[in-house]
């Protein structure tokens, strides 16, 4: 592995503070095409979109064959790349925590308050990343902390732990730890102890099984599940396209293949808490994408209709002209998106006689 000039802690001091990826020299490849796979890029296209920047590889929802998430949750060979470039994590890192649910967090701080035998908090956080929801929710939260960062890929790890906030809201200490692996094993004995589960952008890549062994999980370890982001299959678009509602199904069936639930993933979930005696909450966390996030509306926009084309490949000369008219009014400051979440937030019966 490389050496670079600087660590992963110093880029995280400043604005735009994650670095390229070791030995993935892919992450900063572009492709020629607006669209992943798309027309121009096979020489067949008009070249529409030749001069538009191309997509961070490993960035939004497309995923090419044979990758999966973050997050090892299947039995996979060695060679598996992880689906998320670290690019694309911190691009959208602002517009995550513009989008969490404040809601959420009374009912949350309630039940971690009257937790049995509590002397801090152990919160785990299953395919971390690079540590955004750490970020935003330990500084909202009383009390000392320590984290347990869970992610398949060890430099996502590294980051997640330098780059971790250091103190909660009333100035107590937060500290972090790191596990690799298999996230989809929790049983209640690996979370034994656990405060707190958190997750995001997580449950639309599980399947219905994976889903449940998490909801078991937090119900035998008694702690509560704050989920979030999850993708709820519905966009909303300034100057609305006849193409707009086609692309989103396409792209929502997308979602769905190998069994992930994809946009069905919040309603299976509230389902499988439910059943384990949780009380579960849920509320919108939309993206709401302005002129001032023009670079991730480009992003999210070719990974949108690529994966749409992906999985309708008869989109593809209709999406390619769709797609370049997108990204022009968007470089433009014209364009307005709103992409819908959902946040969960499961309240398991707590352990240790606590009401």
């Amino acid at each position: 592995m490389r050496k670079t000039t600087a660590t992963p802690a110093d880029v995280a001091r400043r604005v735009g503070g994650i670095p390229a990826q070791p030995v993935r020299k892919e992450a900063g490849q572009v492709m020629e095409s607006p669209i992943p796979g798309g027309a121009t890029e096979t020489g067949t296209g008009s070249g529409a979109g030749d001069e538009v920047p191309g997509v961070i590889a490993g960035a939004g929802p497309v995923s090419a064959a044979g990758e999966r998430p973050t997050v090892r949750l299947r039995d996979a060979g060695p060679d598996e790349q992880p689906r998320y470039a670290p690019e694309w994590l911190e691009l959208r890192e602002p517009a995550d925590a513009a989008a969490r649910s404040m809601e959420l967090l009374d009912p949350l701080r309630i039940r971690l308050a009257n937790l049995p035998g509590r002397g801090g908090l152990a919160i785990h956080d299953l395919g971390c990343g690079t540590g955004s929801m750490g970020r935003w929710l330990a500084p909202r939260l009383d009390g000392g902390q320590h984290w347990i960062l869970h992610d398949r890929d060890p430099y996502l790890l590294h980051f997640a732990a330098v780059a971790s906030p250091r103190a909660a809201a009333d100035g107590s200490r937060v500290t972090v730890e790191t596990r690799r692996g298999d996230v989809a094993r929790l049983t209640p004995d690996a979370l034994l102890g656990a405060s707190l589960v958190t997750a995001s952008a997580l449950l639309d890549v599980l399947t219905r099984e994976e889903i449940e062994t998490l909801a078991a999980a937090c119900a035998g370890a008694g702690c509560p599940a704050l989920l979030t982001l999850s993708v709820a299959g519905r966009v909303e678009l300034s100057a609305p396209d006849p193409l707009d509602d086609e692309i989103a199904a396409a792209f929502n069936d997308h979602q769905r293949r190998g069994g992930m639930l994809g946009p069905d993933a919040v309603a299976v979930a509230c389902e499988a808490f439910a059943a384990h005696g949780a009380t579960v909450k849920v509320h919108p966390s939309p993206w709401r994408l302005g002129p001032e996030h023009v670079g991730l509306t480009a992003q999210w926009l070719r990974g949108w209709v690529g994966a749409a084309v992906e999985e309708r490949p008869a989109l593809a000369e209709r999406a390619e002209a769709y797609l370049a008219a997108r990204l022009a009014a968007c470089a433009a400051g014209e364009l307005h998106v709103t992409v819908h979440h959902s946040d969960l937030l499961a309240l398991a019966r707590p352990t240790g006689g606590a009401a």
